[in-house]
């Protein structure tokens, strides 16, 4: 059954959502499934704007089938040739041969890198400012390396002011009835997901987003449609200004949050002391997340998040607890940078967590860790609530 949208005269959404991926790169849990978004422009010539997934395969092919309606397929725009958005090339290619495939220069090699049958393809590459043009509507190509791979190349359509943005603005999460951001409560619903997805995927270039961004604020943008998530007609300004913030590596809120580990309880039950102590400070919505038990990809969301971290830890096999100390390399491989630490230690004999964490930080962007460092001897005890008082002090 057909299930694309009609988004204006000319442009249609044909894309589909994945309900049963259970890992995004079969590494970032997706409870919410994701969304794979693709479109056509139907104009004097037509142009197909990125394909899909091989998981959504069928329901991919039948829309783009039933969208064309009998007419042929003269141009594939490649924005970003990562196999969620080029494995269906193929088929596409199969079914149109006659198609032009539209990319990037090194979009153009990485194709054949993925597709090992000799794939027969018509390349016409095309750098910064180059244009396409399809009879009434023009696409003018702005290059966006590394948001997130090298290739990459957004479009610009004049007549509507849509910014086709590749893996830019996108978002975890699959689309239900409603295609539009507008039409749901993003702040609510969805603003943590596109958090999680922005920073983990693309968190690690916010050089590269800012100028992506200083590019996108010469066009005159009344749409967004990402290869992710919602479509954006309404609000603009509001997402971009939050990917201006992360891009940054700004805090986004002045808020709190402590994430620990702990073997047997006594380093969570130090955690929650200071997490009260946060509360008690007056920092509000302070959030505590166990390192062993929540994915890293969300702790990285909320790091990003948050002005304020407090790490709890203890120390392990002579170093540092290991979901703490991989949690903390990829704040370090994702560039983060900018946020206040507190760090509380425990060891019953030998306490090196905060040694350990220190040493990881000495490689990183710059962060500040405030003093005290709080060393605690198997449990916390009475006397040490004073250190803790000062940490949080520090913290305020």
């Amino acid at each position: 059954m057909n299930t694309s949208r009609k988004i204006k005269d000319a442009l249609y959404y044909i894309g589909a959502s994945d309900r049963r991926l259970a890992q995004f790169e079969n590494m970032m849990p997706v409870p919410r499934g994701v969304s794979y978004n693709s479109y056509v422009l139907l104009d004097e010539k037509t142009a197909l704007l990125d394909t899909a997934d091989n998981a959504v395969g069928a329901q991919f092919l039948e829309n783009l089938q039933c969208t064309l309606a009998g007419r042929p397929l003269d141009y594939i725009v490649i924005h970003h040739v990562e196999p969620d958005h080029l494995a269906l090339l193929e088929e596409v290619l199969l079914r149109h041969p006659q198609a032009v495939v539209v990319c990037s220069a090194m979009a153009g090699k990485f194709i054949q890198q993925f597709f090992s049958h000799g794939l027969q393809v018509n390349i016409q590459t095309v750098k910064e400012g180059d244009t396409l043009n399809t009879g009434r509507h023009t696409l003018t190509f702005v290059t966006a390396q590394m948001v997130h791979w090298p290739e990459v190349v957004v479009s610009y359509e004049s007549e509507y002011g849509i910014l086709f943005s590749a893996d830019a603005f996108g978002t975890f999460g699959a689309l239900g009835g409603n295609l539009y951001a507008d039409e749901v409560n993003f702040d609510r619903d969805w603003i943590d997901e596109a958090r999680r997805y922005y920073t983990n995927i693309v968190g690690k270039y916010g050089i590269q987003v800012q100028t992506l961004l200083k590019k996108a604020a010469n066009l005159d943008i009344k749409m967004i449609c990402p290869l992710h998530g919602p479509v954006w007609r309404q609000d603009i300004g509001y997402f971009i200004e939050k990917h201006d913030l992360w891009s940054r590596y700004e805090p986004e809120q002045k808020a709190a949050v402590v994430i620990y580990g702990s073997m047997y309880g006594h380093t969570e039950s130090a955690a929650t002391v200071v997490a009260n102590k946060l509360g008690e400070k007056g920092f509000r919505d302070v959030r505590m997340y166990d390192v062993a038990a929540t994915h890293v990809s969300y702790l990285v969301s909320e790091t990003f998040r948050c002005s304020h971290i407090v790490l709890v830890a203890p120390t392990y096999n002579g170093g540092l607890y290991p979901p703490m100390e991989n949690y903390l390399l990829d704040l370090k491989a994702h560039f983060l940078q900018g946020r206040t630490f507190g760090i509380v230690e425990n060891g019953t004999w030998a306490p090196v967590a905060a040694k350990e964490i220190q040493k990881i930080f000495s490689e990183m962007k710059p962060n500040t860790i405030v003093e005290p460092i709080v060393t605690l001897k198997s449990a916390m005890k009475e006397e040490q609530m004073g250190q803790v008082d000062q940490l949080v002090e520090a913290l305020g």
